[in-house]
């Protein structure tokens, strides 16, 4: 048998590895190493690939698997069938020569899921089961009974029952932010947040005229000392966490810690803004700050991360009743209502389950991402291996907005640490996010650039070593 299989392996075409017993599904090893092989070049446009039983029987898997490998490399348009005459490898897309875009957080395309198949059904059962009047009219904000009733669902993994009637549909985490910055606080008021911090608080609150001020974090996040320490000096309007795989840094507050924030949120009845988008998406994650302290914590969680930015759906856990009210009327003033067809969508999704399976999905690719970044990086990755993104700290010879520009200039498109900071001090990092590239190939040939650039020295830094 060991004969037999030495015999398979040397007939392999020289593009295919051997499958990996804990590689991930197989069909996704074979079109994985089919697309490596073309950024390589060891495979090119015009090249004939083997006949699917062939290459089953030399892989020695089932035809099933190599057809939907076949398939999956069509969906990424490397593949073409010329009829009779077999498969062949294509000629690439015009978007293949287009930026790598390592810069916007959004989900990568699902694992497993045919997201396109899954729209299609999910729009055709809510145009079957709503009034398509109803559906283009105005509604009351907040969301629908239903709406609330698919929230409270979406976050029982965060905290078992909830009663509905506490959430709030918005149309999306930044105009629940802004939302709840109008409400909950007045102009001059002072905003607590980390020193690196989501670019769309600072945005909102310089539109508002609240200050932000920056509490010391380290390594697990934002010092309870420090807080306490803000909150007495500043006596703050609202302070701002993002407490799992942070963005940026992507550091997880651990639970002890998040206990201590909440009890000095308590002891200086200071109200936390908890937006936690990335918690469905990571491993064994801590219970939310808002567990620990439920009525000074209002809690945001969006779809945007998790599913699709396209549904531009959100989900505010608010208790207090005045303050939702607040709220809500804060929330009119500038965004009336959430779009009732993609609101209804999701509120579909999450009734029957397909919204599970397309997370499910989300995950597993963040995953596999994860774990080319970690190979292609190597000691430079410091990611916890799920999440959407990576903190990536520079070498000494480069400084994150310097690096940025050099890597616009070879076709990348990163964030610098700059884009995140609340206060004066400085990082010296990039933020790399794993999801925006919808292609495989692409993020490897972009990671491998960017690993590239880092190695080498700035032109400035080479002439001033060599003056030395």
């Amino acid at each position: 048998m060991s004969q037999s299989k030495n015999i398979q392996d040397e007939n392999l075409p020289i593009w295919l590895p051997r499958l990996a017993v804990h590689g991930g599904p197989r069909f996704l090893q074979i079109a994985d190493a089919l697309q490596a092989a073309m950024v390589e070049g060891s495979l090119k446009p015009g090249d004939r690939l083997p006949p699917q039983r062939q290459l089953a029987a030399q892989l020695d898997v089932d035809l099933t698997t190599v057809t939907r490998a076949y398939d999956e490399a069509r969906r990424r348009n490397l593949l073409e069938g010329r009829g009779a005459r077999g498969t062949y490898i294509a000629a690439p897309k015009v978007e293949l020569t287009s930026i790598l875009d390592l810069s916007m957080n959004t989900p990568p395309p699902p694992d497993g899921v045919d997201f396109d198949d899954m729209l299609k059904q999910g729009l055709s059962q809510v145009l079957m089961g709503a009034d398509s009047e109803l559906l283009m009219t105005y509604h009351l904000a907040g969301g629908s009974d239903s709406d609330r009733k698919a929230g409270a669902k979406w976050l029982a993994p965060m905290f078992g029952h909830l009663d509905s009637q506490q959430l709030v549909v918005c149309p999306g985490a930044q105009a629940a932010i802004a939302g709840l910055i109008l409400a909950l606080t007045a102009p001059g008021d002072v905003i607590l947040a980390e020193p690196m911090s989501y670019p769309g608080l600072c945005a909102a609150a310089n539109q508002f005229g609240r200050r932000i001020i920056a509490v010391e974090a380290d390594k697990h996040g934002m010092l309870p000392a420090m807080l306490e320490e803000a909150c007495r000096r500043h006596k703050p309007g609202l302070v701002y966490l993002n407490p799992t795989l942070q963005n940026p840094t992507a550091v997880t507050i651990p639970q002890r810690r998040r206990k201590e924030l909440a009890g000095i949120a308590k002891r200086c009845n200071v109200r936390i803004v908890e937006d936690d988008p990335y918690w469905l998406l990571a491993d064994n994650p801590p219970p939310p700050v808002a567990t620990f302290a439920p009525e000074q914590v209002v809690y945001i969680s969006t779809l945007s991360k998790c599913l699709t930015p396209g549904l531009r759906v959100a989900f505010v856990l608010i208790r207090d009743p005045h303050e939702r009210e607040r709220f809500l009327s804060a929330l009119r003033s500038f965004a009336l209502m959430v779009a009732p067809l993609t609101t209804a969508l999701a509120t579909q999704w999450i009734l029957d389950d397909s919204a599970d399976r397309l997370m499910e999905g989300v995950r597993n690719e963040a995953r596999v991402r994860h774990r080319m970044a970690r190979d292609i990086l190597a000691g430079r990755y410091s990611g916890a291996g799920d999440g959407l993104h990576v903190w990536l700290e520079l070498p000494a010879y480069w400084n994150s907005s310097q690096l940025a520009r050099a890597a616009d200039s070879v076709g990348i498109a990163v964030t610098p640490a700059e884009a995140f900071a609340t206060g004066s001090g400085s990082v010296n990092a990039i933020r790399i996010s794993l999801g925006s590239i919808k292609d495989r190939g692409r993020l490897q040939a972009g990671l491998q650039r960017l690993s590239q650039l880092l190695a080498r020295r700035p032109d400035s830094s080479v002439s001033t070593t060599n003056s030395r």
